[in-house]
């Protein structure tokens, strides 16, 4: 037995308070190596007089990676405490104990040791990860406000566009609005959104307003605070949560607090403000983006001038963003908050942030943009949850850009969701594309079928999915500005074809939001020579199967069970069901 693989954390996601009196536990073994686990757990106050030491139950083997498999349980307890150790089998016949003090012999003088197991004092609720559950139940769809759709073009910024004339450059403008939104929001009805994202909507220069220069105000390009209030009552009405985007790890250059460092110096009240390393702060143009920090006598996000950061350790810069962060809550009643470059904000700030929105709406959604593992944001105290790339970088490595097998797309993605408890899965953002990367069909070289087939993956994933506006009829577009092409709104040049199967493709995601959000997946085929893909989602006895076939060869499956949803497949007079390259057959037991 590979001892060294052995691995568990208490008060981790290897064990943790799933409800209120529900706690799930998680071991970490090596890949095929161990044979069966069993928990020996009891209250640690009666480990002598009840010799619950002498009792053990199974763990069930869950996911599993490449190098690792991972064995779970659910425990309860009377007293709301728990003590507990593992009996590990390996496939060779060695036994062993593993608890709090390291790995011993699996004999009753060991297992007898109170100090040798792990240990949960007690079950506090305050102190379980919670995710509002309508997150959980959202399909979101995020909106570029600048291209979604002009509303009103009395608000155009000068130099304004045409609508769509041409391919967008990171300066042009097209007059997107608030307005416009309100305009559609039957179509997003229609369609099934119960969830909108916006990018920044505050006052800034750019046409992404991620330079904010007022977060107290809405940008006059988009629109008016009247404006903002009729979007959000009118799609609560339908029944559409609102999400909005905070830009806290730097500001605009154009805002007041920078420009009087600029014009101030060191003399300046907001010196403090900012990461500055020397005075003066001026010596170059706005428009210039040096290659590195060194031309820089400020810290900025990435090396963009127009953007310093902010120093969010400062009382008095803290103070000013919850106020902004109370504000929005209080006088428009958004429903989540989605925070911008969040891994480059201190915890410290996100902390009291997440304990201000939370006292004024409990059910709120905090949701960081962060690329990449994010267990430190995650713990209950922060975030609700991320922006999931790191998961769904996997999907689109195996399913787009072929770059790797079926076999470690499922490792990946076994991989990330081990690194998170359960609720964390549950409520996380999945994307396939944003207006930070390149959309969706283009990288599918505009195979259609393919576009599908990956989306449909992600959509019978845990977690809310999420589209980016205008994949649902088929937009394209490459990396940034490119993805930020305008809405298509004239049916004639839209896809309805597709936007008929993004359309039934949310109605299946929301008649199974159960068993997509709760329940356990088993991988039952990932066959890497033919290129099929066959997993479950299983929950209180009922049953799903998804195939999935990305091979040249049709792939044949005996069809038992109810076909609830399918593309590129058909269904034989024998039983059977026959799946084409890029097809997919969804069935329930």
């Amino acid at each position: 037995m590979n001892t060294a693989a052995i691995y568990h954390r208490p008060e981790s996601e290897y064990a943790f308070l799933y409800e209120k009196d529900t706690f799930r536990i998680r071991l970490r073994t090596s890949k095929d190596d161990v044979k069966k686990v069993y928990v020996i757990s009891g209250d640690p106050y009666t480990i002598t007089s009840k010799k619950w030491y002498l009792q053990e139950v199974p763990m069930k083997k869950g996911l599993s990676t490449l190098i690792h498999d991972y064995w779970e349980i659910e425990q309860t307890s009377d007293t709301r405490r728990l003590q507990y150790g593992f009996h590990i089998v390996g496939i060779d016949g060695m036994e062993c104990f593993y608890g709090d003090q390291g790995i011993f012999p699996y004999e009753p003088a060991t297992l007898a040791e109170a100090n040798y197991y792990f240990r949960i004092p007690y079950f506090h609720e305050i102190d379980r990860f919670k995710v509002p559950q309508w997150a959980k139940e959202t399909v979101w769809y995020q909106i570029f406000p600048e291209r979604f759709a002009n509303g009103d073009t009395s608000n155009d910024p000068e130099g304004t566009l045409p609508w769509g004339s041409k391919a967008p450059d990171r300066d042009d403008f097209f007059g997107g609005d608030l307005q416009g939104v309100i305009d559609h929001l039957d179509y997003l009805t229609d369609l099934g959104i119960n969830g909108i994202y916006f990018c920044p909507i505050f006052k800034a220069m750019s046409n992404h307003k991620y330079d904010t220069i007022d977060y107290f105000a809405v940008d006059t390009a988009f629109g008016t605070e009247e404006q903002l209030k009729e979007l959000i009552e009118k799609a609560h009405r339908k029944g559409m949560k609102i999400m909005l985007d905070a830009v806290f790890n730097h500001i605009g250059s154009d805002s007041p607090q920078w420009q009087d460092v600029v014009k101030n110096g060191e003399h300046s009240e907001y010196k403090d403000w900012f990461h500055i390393h020397s005075f003066p702060v001026d010596t170059y143009q706005m428009t210039e983006i040096p290659e590195t920090a060194a031309n820089l006598a400020y810290d900025t996000f990435a090396f963009t001038p127009f953007m310093p950061k902010l120093n969010t350790a400062n009382k008095e810069v803290q103070a000013y963003l919850l106020e902004i962060a109370a504000y929005w809550v209080k006088e428009f009643d958004i429903d989540g908050w989605r925070l911008d470059v969040a891994n480059e904000v201190d915890h410290h700030f996100w902390k009291k942030f997440h304990e201000t929105v939370t006292a004024i709406k409990p059910d709120i959604y905090i949701l960081g943009e962060i690329w990449h593992s994010s267990q430190a944001w995650l713990q209950g105290d922060e975030f609700h949850a991320v922006m999931n790339y790191a998961y769904t970088d996997s999907i689109k490595d195996y399913f787009v850009k072929q770059k790797i097998s079926a076999q470690q797309m499922v490792s990946g993605m076994n991989h990330q969701q081990m690194l998170y408890q359960d609720q964390v899965n549950e409520g996380t953002f999945n994307l396939l594309d944003s207006h930070d990367t390149a959309r969706i069909l283009t990288l599918c070289q505009e195979n259609k079928e393919l576009m599908k087939s990956v989306l449909t993956f992600m959509f019978l994933q845990k977690g809310a999915p999420c589209i980016y506006y205008g994949t649902e009829i088929g937009l394209t577009g490459g990396e940034d500005p490119d993805c930020r092409k305008c809405m298509v709104w004239e049916e004639e040049q839209q896809d309805l074809e597709l936007y008929g199967f993004t359309k039934e493709l949310i109605y299946l995601r929301k008649r199974l939001s159960e068993i997509l959000i709760n329940g356990t997946t088993c991988w039952e085929l990932v066959d890497d020579s033919r290129n099929v893909i066959h997993f479950s989602r299983e929950l209180n006895g009922q049953k799903i199967h998804a195939i999935f076939n990305q091979g040249q060869e049709a792939y044949l499956i005996e069809q038992q069970s109810e076909v609830m949803f399918s593309q590129n497949s058909e269904l034989l007079n024998d039983g059977k069901a026959e799946i084409q390259q890029y097809g997919f057959l969804i069935m329930c037991e």
